[in-house]
C-alpha cells in the first residue's frame, strides 16, 4: 500500500461537508467513488484533516490517500480530476511517508470568513452578506479576545467525538475591504461550528450588540448565546492546513471581488 498527501479545492454548496455521510452526498464519498473508478478496487483510505460542514467550502483541504498502485501522483491527479464533478478539483498529489496522516499530523488550521457588506448577484453561495453598518473597531476588539488557549464550550455543541473543547487560537485578523470584511483565523483545530460561531459573534459586535467584555465572558460562564447567531455557511472557506516545519502566514487575498 502507498501513502498520497492530496491537497483539493471545493466548492461546498451542493454537499453534506466532508465526512461520508449515508445516503448523504458528501466530499468525501465523492472522492472514494472517484477511487473506486481509478484503481479498481475497495481496498483504499481516505482521510481528511477537517470535517467542513455542509456548505462550507475549501480552498486547501489535506486528505492522505493509501491504496495499492502502480499510478505515479500525476496520473492519480489527473485519473481523479476526470472522474470528479467540476465543484470539486484535486490541486496535487505527493507521495507521502507511512506515517503521515492528513489530521493528526498537522498542528494548525486556516479559516477565511467571507462578509460581503453590499448585494451581490454573483456570491449568495460564497459570501454572507449582512446589511448592517458595521463597527470595525468594535469587532476587532472582540476578535482580540477570542485568541490565545481559550475554553470554546460556547461556540461548540456537545459532540462524543471531542474530549476537551479547549483551543488554541493563533490570531482572529479583519480585513476591510470597499464592499466585504475578510475574516482570518488560525488555530490549532477547531470544533463543531466553532468557527460560524465565531464570525456571529464578530458580526454582532460589529452592529454593537454585544462588547469585548462579554465576549470575555462566554470563556468563563458557558453560555447558548453563539448558537443563536451562528454565521451561514456560505461564507467559510477552510484556507490552508499547517504541518511541521510550515510557517503560519498572516494575510488573505480577497475570494470574491466586489466592486
Amino acid at each position: 500500500m502507498a501513502r498520497f498527501k492530496i491537497t483539493l479545492e471545493y466548492e461546498g454548496t451542493r454537499y453534506a461537508g466532508w465526512q461520508l455521510q449515508h445516503g448523504l452526498r458528501t466530499i468525501q464519498g465523492e472522492i472514494v467513488g472517484a477511487c473506486r473508478e481509478l484503481f479498481h478496487t475497495d481496498e483504499l483510505e481516505i482521510y481528511g484533516a477537517g470535517r467542513t460542514d455542509a456548505g462550507v467550502h475549501a480552498l486547501g483541504q489535506v486528505a492522505h490517500l493509501e491504496v495499492k498502485t502502480a499510478l505515479n501522483p500525476m496520473q492519480i491527479r489527473i485519473g481523479l480530476n476526470d472522474q470528479l464533478p467540476p465543484d470539486i478539483n484535486l490541486l496535487t498529489v505527493e507521495k507521502a511517508p507511512p506515517d503521515f496522516h492528513a489530521r493528526h499530523s498537522a498542528i494548525a488550521r486556516s479559516y477565511v470568513y467571507h462578509i460581503a457588506t453590499r448585494r451581490s448577484a454573483f456570491g449568495k453561495k460564497l459570501v454572507w452578506w449582512v446589511k448592517d453598518r458595521l463597527n470595525l473597531n468594535a469587532m476587532d476588539y472582540a476578535a482580540q479576545a477570542m485568541e490565545g488557549l481559550r475554553d470554546f464550550q460556547s461556540f461548540t455543541d456537545a459532540s462524543p467525538n471531542e474530549q476537551s473543547t479547549l483551543v488554541e487560537v493563533h490570531f482572529v485578523h479583519l480585513y476591510p475591504t470597499p464592499n466585504a470584511i475578510l475574516v482570518h483565523i488560525v488555530g490549532s483545530h477547531f470544533l463543531w461550528k466553532m468557527v460560524r460561531r465565531m464570525v456571529g459573534i464578530l458580526v454582532e459586535a460589529g452592529r454593537e450588540n454585544f462588547s469585548a467584555a462579554e465576549v470575555e465572558r462566554l470563556f468563563t460562564r458557558p453560555s447558548r448565546t453563539p448558537a443563536q447567531f451562528t454565521a451561514p455557511p456560505s461564507g467559510l472557506y477552510l484556507e490552508r492546513v499547517y504541518y511541521p516545519g510550515q510557517t503560519i502566514q498572516e494575510g488573505v487575498t480577497p475570494l470574491l471581488h466586489l466592486q
